[in-house]
This record gives structure tokens, sequence and C-alpha cells, in this order.
């Protein structure tokens, strides 16, 4: 197999420019005579991988500077209680868009530490839509709105951003972006809170991104573990205890390599292209179908079924023989789902269109 093309949800691809840099500086990193996963996190060598890493984060993104930046560790799940115990602030409510599983989840988490209110659903067509802001029936005396901006399991995504202003007394938006976060252009500051697990678009697994409005840090549930708090990480700079530091490190290299392609502008044109090269060959054949509604679905996860799911395995294992692999659906919903982030290029992309044109046409 000359090539292999990973179309995993996670942990998922990463450029291969990176890894590449990563294979050779791994036993010695800029003359240190150390690899970075011998490193003390304090050291010199090492705190300037991590000021680099939030500088060009900071870049990136365009985040202001009363936001602050922190590489935590727990991955993004582990911020489905973290947002209740430090944003619910004396309040004792929140509103929570759902929309799949990993919001299910976040609500699931937030219900042990305040009242939720599920303020918009596309449970009632399995959530294939995200629901139109007009639908809303946001809570006012709610500490803060949540939603999922891109489902990863469904391959749902809002491609807008829902406008809190004077609405509600500005409650601050929060969003689980692990699967779009970099992707894109975006606007931080119509965000009071983002989090991302890396495993996606950021860098290895083990690392989690939090950007949060310095406003909203400091007042925290009773009992809320130190671990918990984001003012202590943000005190602390991300080293209040040891951070995944070599996940931070490639973390760092794949932001370089964002820059190097032109930044978020950019990378969405490729993005944008890739989703489309998918999209047409599901609109334009009736062997494959993509049942997410047209104006929602996602540029980074694309689900898709076949018209005769007995030949599912047969798909998977002829899709493996051509170097395209992880492509299987997840349990919970099944057929087959395509992840293609940032690191994957135009050409895997075009390789697994080539391949399904070809499989329908010896299987029509």
């Amino acid at each position: 197999m000359s090539h292999i093309y990973n179309f995993s949800a996670g942990p998922a691809v990463l450029p291969k420019e990176v890894l590449q840099q990563a294979s050779e500086e791994l036993l010695d990193w800029h003359g240190s005579g150390m690899s970075v996963m011998e490193m003390s996190h304090r050291s010199k060598e090492f705190m300037s991988i991590a000021e680099k890493a939030e500088n060009d984060f900071r870049e990136l993104m365009g985040i202001p500077e009363n936001y602050k930046v922190l590489f935590l560790q727990s991955g993004a799940s582990s911020q489905f209680a973290m947002v209740p115990m430090n944003l619910l602030r004396g309040r004792q409510d929140a509103d929570y868009i759902y929309t799949g599983q990993w919001s299910q989840k976040a609500i699931k988490e937030a219900k042990k530490y305040c009242s939720v209110n599920v303020a918009a659903s596309s449970e009632d067509a399995n959530f294939t839509y995200a629901p139109n802001q007009h639908d809303w029936k946001l809570n006012p005396n709610a500490a803060y709105v949540h939603y999922t901006p891109n489902e990863t399991i469904g391959g749902v995504e809002f491609n807008w951003i829902p406008d809190l202003t004077d609405k509600n007394n500005n409650i601050p938006l929060v969003a689980d972006m692990s699967s779009t976060i970099l992707s894109r252009p975006l606007d931080v500051t119509k965000f009071g809170l983002i989090y991302a697990g890396a495993q996606k678009n950021i860098g290895p697994a083990g690392l989690t991104v939090v950007i949060i409005r310095e406003d909203l840090m400091g007042i925290t549930l009773p009992g809320t573990p130190t671990m918990y708090d984001y003012k202590i990480h943000a005190d602390n700079h991300s080293m209040y205890n040891t951070p995944p530091t070599y996940a931070l490190y490639i973390t760092g290299l794949v932001l370089t390599w964002l820059k190097k392609l032109g930044g978020l502008t950019a990378v969405e044109r490729i993005n944008i292209t890739k989703a489309n090269l998918l999209y047409e060959l599901l609109d334009s054949s009736d062997f494959y179908h993509c049942p997410v509604a047209k104006p929602d679905r996602s540029r980074m996860n694309v689900p898709f079924t076949l018209k005769d799911s007995a030949l599912d395995k047969e798909f998977l294992k002829q899709a493996e023989s051509h170097g395209l692999i992880q492509l299987k659906g997840h349990r919970s919903v099944g057929g087959m789902r395509a992840s293609i982030y940032n690191a994957m290029p135009i050409e895997g992309v075009n390789t697994l269109v080539s391949f399904m044109k070809e499989f329908a046409n010896n299987h029509a």
C-alpha cells in the first residue's frame, strides 16, 4: 500500500510536515540534548515552546487580551463539569442546545450542578439539523448558553454563531468546538468560553484548550476541586501542575504549519473545497445518502449511508485496500463517516471520491 489516508474522527490525522519535524527533533530538541518528553515543564526550553504555542494560537484565532488561553488535561469531557462549576456564578440555571450525543453528554453532566433548560433540540429529526435560533426558548435567568457547533458523530454543524447580544442580559455563550476549532476564522468576542479537545484539529490526544473571558473566572461552586478552577490555571499560566508537554509541543508545530498555509482564512478555503468534493458526489448519486440537512452539513465530519447496508462491510474492506481507513460510522448511528479535518489533504478526499464512484459503479 503506497499511501494511507486516515479519516478517523479522533485521534485524527496530523500534518505530515509536523510528524516529520517531530521525528527529527525526537531525541534532541534544538541542540538541548533532550527530547521534549524529558524536559521539565518549568525549564526555559519548554517554557519557550509553551509561550510560542499560545502566541501563535492567539494570532491565528485573533484572541483579545481580555481572554485567557489555557492548556489543560482530561479531554473535552472534563469541561462538561468544569463549565457549570465555574460559570454558574451564584445562579441555578443554564441553557443547553441539544443536537446530538456530545451535547447530550454535556447536558447530563451539567444536571449534577444546576437546573438545565434544553432551549432547543433536533431530536425530533434524529439530530439531522441545527435548530434555528428563532426557535430557541431561552431562560432569562440562565447563567450561560451552551451549544456544540459541530456534532462529530452526526455531522451536523452550526454554520452561524448564535447572537445573544441584548438578549437574556448578554449571558455568556459557551461552545464545545472540539471538531471545528481552527477550521475557519472566528469572532472570539461572541463567546464567553470556548473549549476543545486537541485530537481532531489541534494536536494529539491528551491536551484540551480553553479560551475564557477573564471576567468569568474566580467564582466557583463550593467544593470545586482545585484542578477544576479556571482561575487557578490562568494564574499559573497553565503550569499549576505538569501539563501534557509533548502534546503541547506537537500542537505548537501544528499551529506553525497553519500559519505557513496562510492562516484560518486560507484553511477555510481548503476545507470548503474538500467538503464540496464529497458532498457533490453524495448528492449526485442514488447509491449514497447523507442524512444531514444541507444548510447544516459539517465541513469536518461527513456521515453517509449506502443504498444497501448489506454492502457496508465490503465497502470498508475495499476502501482499506485502497489506503482509505477509519471510514466506519460511529457505533450508535452506523453507516460511514469521513472526517476531513485540516490535516486531511485534498488528495485524500479525491482518492476517496474516486473509490466511491468505482464502488457504486461495480455494485449498481
